[in-house]
């Protein structure tokens, strides 16, 4: 394990995994039928699950797909928002590189992709797959058929489900699940008593924050029912046997200091692999992986080699490389304007806030409908609010952030100004300038001012009034 005082390789931080580990993660390749690849894509998802150490969450389904695959500990996305995280893992780059790094942006422009980046469906399909984006998944089970890419492609998918394939057809699905996405669907019976909640030390310890968190947990428990229906028709098809299963979120939590930063709530994502007898049941691993190596991983898996430009690397079998460090970034999210990049390594992670004078909670009128943001705003005026709560509603932010996660996992020690830590900032630093002029970060190029207008106007039209009236309901409770 990294110390303060060891640097980092370059070249992305990747080196050669060493496949006799006897890890569970680099069995030795055996000829056989090429294997189906089933994506799981939950929104919204930390590893708030069971198997995760989460004694609230009802995942049988999940926990029982870990117990006969690989449980990673460490796997991250690349951005804390979908659209920017779909565009990158769906590419294998990252999203910062292919001018994607926008939410929701060239939804209205016709912008392509740059010269020979790809969606993975379309060298699956060169290789002979099928490729879905299912709809009904099993019964009871809608997936989404979300792509939410932030640029225009046609047919990135050949239909909306495996059974549309011909005969003996290998296929690459996804499943786009959306229950941990706001609003949550109530839960009438069996539901998470607010009382058990645990809540993290920069929220508030109020009934309003415990019933909001049991309402995660409960949409979770739904999610992981649906999941095993998805499962149980890969069993009742005669499929499992030879399908990889990947499960994973597309972002963080939706909660207030989760989704949209770079803090381990908006960007550590569960990761449960099932390869039946190429991984070993029941393997939990550490190892670094970044949402664009499962665009890699799953080509490789096909039998393709992953081409030259992708970022991602493989993460499973004899070609894996591990990863010293992941990188993230953040970028505009809906009206709201911000560039935010990390480095996160097993034991430290460095945030580099471009725009300092921002402060953590500018308007963002999507994340006001949370009804944790709406009581932090009223308890930070009313001088309620804790020291380790009051950081998120500072009037700016530190340019720089240093986290020693073992000893601080709620990031909330910033450590850039310890003198003991200068050598391992200024690393850091140094590795986060190499990696934007490497992958050609483009968020460094200011974006159109009428791009921002139309989204400043787009969020007012479809929020400000919904907004208006929670907070007369929350003043009325």
């Amino acid at each position: 394990m990294k110390t303060a005082r060891d640097d980092f390789s370059r070249s992305e931080g990747v080196h050669r995994a060493d496949a006799s580990s006897g890890s569970g993660l680099n069995p030795s390749p055996a000829k056989e039928e090429r294997a189906n690849i089933l994506w799981l894509i939950a929104e919204d998802l930390c590893p708030d699950l069971g198997c995760y150490g989460e004694k609230l969450a009802r995942t049988p389904n999940l926990d029982r797909l870990a117990s006969e695959g690989a449980r990673f500990t460490n796997a991250f996305l690349t951005s804390p928002v979908c659209s920017p995280s779909r565009s990158a893992f769906m590419t294998g780059m990252y999203q910062t590189s292919i001018g994607a790094h926008h939410h929701r942006s060239h939804r209205r422009d016709n912008y392509r992709l740059p010269q020979g980046v790809r969606l993975i469906t379309d060298y699956l399909r060169e290789a002979g797959y099928f490729t879905a984006n299912v709809i009904t998944a099993a019964p009871g089970v809608e997936g989404r058929g979300k792509t939410d890419f932030n640029f225009t492609v046609e047919n990135p998918f050949d239909g909306t489900d495996w059974n549309e394939r011909k005969p003996g057809q290998p296929f690459y699905a996804q499943v786009n699940f959306r229950e941990t996405h706001r609003i949550f669907e109530e839960v009438k019976e069996n539901a998470v008593d607010p009382e058990l909640v645990k809540i993290p030390p920069y929220y508030p310890d109020h009934p309003v924050a415990r019933a909001d968190w049991a309402r995660y947990l409960d949409a979770i428990g739904i999610l992981d029912r649906k999941v095993g229906a998805v499962l149980k028709r890969l069993e009742d098809e005669g499929l499992a046997g030879n399908t990889v299963v990947i499960f994973f979120g597309d972002n963080g939590r939706p909660h207030v200091r989760g989704k949209q930063f770079l803090y381990e709530g908006g960007i550590l994502t569960p990761l449960i692999v099932r390869w039946p007898g190429r991984i070993k049941a029941g393997t939990v691993s550490d190892d670094l992986v970044s949402a664009i190596d499962l665009s890699a991983t799953s080509l490789e898996i096909a039998g393709i080699e992953p081409p030259a430009h992708m970022q991602g690397v493989v993460f499973l079998g004899p070609e894996a490389q591990k990863r010293e460090y992941i990188v993230a970034a953040r970028d505009r999210c809906d009206e709201t304007m911000d560039r935010i990049r990390c480095i996160r390594t097993k034991r430290f992670k460095y945030i580099r806030n471009f725009m300092p004078e921002r402060p953590y909670a500018q308007l963002n009128r999507y994340k006001e409908t949370y009804p944790v943001m709406r009581l932090m705003r009223r308890l930070h005026k009313e001088g309620k609010l804790t020291p380790e709560q009051a950081l998120f509603m500072a009037e700016r932010r530190p340019e720089e952030e240093l986290y020693e996660l073992q000893a601080d996992p709620h990031e909330l020690n910033n450590l850039a100004s310890s003198p003991s830590h200068q050598e391992l900032l200024q690393k850091m630093r140094r590795t986060l300038a190499d990696w934007i002029k490497e992958t050609g970060d483009m968020g460094e190029v200011p974006e159109d001012p009428a791009v921002t207008a139309h989204y400043e106007k787009a969020m007012k039209k479809s929020f400000d009034e919904k907004i208006k009236k929670l907070y007369e309901s929350d003043a009325g409770g």
